[in-house]
């Protein structure tokens, strides 16, 4: 495309210099390749502007900048030394011209977007498997996979949400395979940073919304008005002949709000306020849950293999996006029952030991506090918990994690999980806190190992017959990130090795 024409997608701008072809739109200096439009996005650390002179020496056509950094853009575009498009915010011009450069692959697609704190990615899976089992192609993006068709590659971003120019080149990746609907996960911090703009909302999902990710939103407000915007996107987007839904918990206080910010169709879902689709008598089984769904004026029986009330949720509000989509409700009852679960999330780990070894992904409190209470209930022994919290942001979780095992557990073993620049045992002595204000104590309820194999390892030692060994935090995740290290690591495969050398 050319500059020029991509300027016009934009409501306010300067365009700059002469007209040139443009055969990228990239925000990582390091990548731009010749002819690409390079986009000087102000981050939190680093500042774009800065790079503006490497992204010339690769080969960039022409550059987008923001008009309240003049003074570091000024020398390389004023006299027409380089065309440039001058904008207000360079981070919402990038989603909208990576959008234009792909040809607007979202008003091509039928797009659903997830979004909560917890159980997105497992209701980002059942929706695919629901509305692949009704005979669409789905196409998904979630914090452990990215599909495309029958096409699944593990999410190697450094976000669930990458930057726009991913997500729009992902969608339309979609749309060249076929793909019917693309199912994205939405996270706070992607709809905030305006990554995905340009998605075209069709259906906007909520599961549940707790206080998270303060150091970045500041208040729980702004961390719910960051997930509304998923559904005011859905008045905002294309109209594709399609009816815009607006799926919501009904049992979720917040429900309300985002009631309140669209015009499309609400379906609810729920397990104890009356709901357009409700789990009835709810029991478990056989890790996994056993209840009437009772939809459409109609009741079928449902076996879910994911264990836990709250995935009993994610299943709800899976099947009210297959509902909401045609698709009948012994359908759904049959797709939810074949679903086959995810890696690393409540997986249990079977090297011939005679106690339970599961990991799962939690690394919240809430979610560490799920998985706990779930596996209280299926324990006969003494609950043990390995986990740590992530550095450099997100500090209240850490006492707040602390606390959880200290409520549910029976002993932890704090270690790393990705403490990335910042002191490994200064995380260690914050979750510790939360520990010891519950009244536990160091030595006896709980230890401190920074290595996570020997942090495995000795939780493993511990255990006999009828505990539960809960690995928590890293769940499917490939790696351990320790300052600028990033070490090969799966709790699965650490835990089977460590299993084999004491039982074989």
């Amino acid at each position: 495309m050319d500059l020029h024409q991509l300027a016009e997608e934009l409501d306010e701008k300067e365009v700059l210099g002469a007209d040139v072809s443009i055969s990228a739109v990239c925000h990582d200096s390091r990548r731009v390749a010749p002819g690409a439009l390079f986009v000087a996005v102000a981050g939190f650390r680093v500042d774009g502007h800065d790079y503006i002179g490497e992204a010339v020496a690769g080969g960039a056509a022409a550059v987008v900048v923001q008009a309240d950094r003049r003074m570091k853009w000024q020398a390389v575009v004023d006299g027409g030394r380089l065309p440039a498009i001058v904008v207000p915010d360079s981070r919402r011009a990038l989603a909208a011209l990576a959008a234009a450069f792909h040809g607007h692959p979202g008003r091509r697609l039928r797009v659903v977007g997830v979004t909560g704190t917890d159980g997105k990615t497992t209701t980002i899976h059942l929706i695919s498997t629901l509305l692949e089992a009704a005979g669409y192609r789905t196409g998904l993006l979630s914090t452990v996979h990215s599909k495309v068709g029958d096409r699944l590659s593990a999410n190697e971003y450094r976000f669930t949400t990458p930057e726009a120019p991913q997500v729009q080149a992902l969608l339309a990746e979609m749309v060249t395979a076929g793909v019917d609907y693309a199912i994205l996960e939405s996270t706070s911090h992607g709809l905030a940073l305006h990554r995905l703009d340009g998605c075209e909302y069709d259906v906007a999902v909520v599961t549940n919304v707790t206080a998270d990710h303060l150091d970045f939103h500041r208040s729980r407000e702004e961390y719910l008005a960051a997930k509304g915007r998923l559904f005011a996107m859905l008045d905002r987007s294309a109209d594709k002949g399609v009816e815009k839904v607006a799926v919501l918990n009904a049992d979720e206080p917040a429900a309300a709000y985002f009631r309140g910010l669209t015009q499309a169709r609400v379906v609810t879902y729920a397990v104890q306020e009356a709901a357009d689709i409700q789990a009835i008598d709810v029991s478990p089984i056989e890790w996994g849950s056993r209840f009437r769904l009772r939809a459409e004026g109609n009741e079928v029986e449902v076996a879910l293999g994911l264990p836990g009330l709250f995935n009993v949720y994610n299943g709800l509000a899976a099947a009210a996006v297959a509902l909401s989509q045609g698709m009948s409700l012994a359908a759904v009852r049959d797709a939810l029952a074949s679903f086959p679960g995810l890696p690393g999330r409540l997986e249990r780990i079977d090297g011939g030991q005679p106690f339970t070894v599961v990991v799962d992904f939690a690394h919240a409190p809430e979610a560490l506090r799920r998985a706990l209470a779930f596996l209280r209930e299926h324990c006969r022994g003494r609950l043990i918990v390995v986990f740590g919290c992530i550095g450099e942001r997100e500090k209240p979780r850490r006492a707040g994690m602390g606390l959880a095992a200290a409520e549910l557990a029976d002993f932890a073993v704090l270690t790393n999980d990705n403490p990335f620049r910042e002191d490994p045992e200064a995380i260690l002595a914050e979750i510790a806190q939360g520990l010891e204000k519950a009244g536990r104590h160091e030595g006896h309820h709980f230890v401190r190992i920074p290595d996570r194999r020997e942090a495995i390892a000795h939780a493993l030692a511990m255990a006999v017959e009828g505990d539960i060994v809960l690995l928590a935090g890293k769940g499917h995740e490939q790696s351990i990130i320790i300052g600028d290290a990033v070490i090969p690591w799966d709790d699965r495969r650490v835990a089977r090795e460590l299993l084999r050398d004491m039982f074989s």
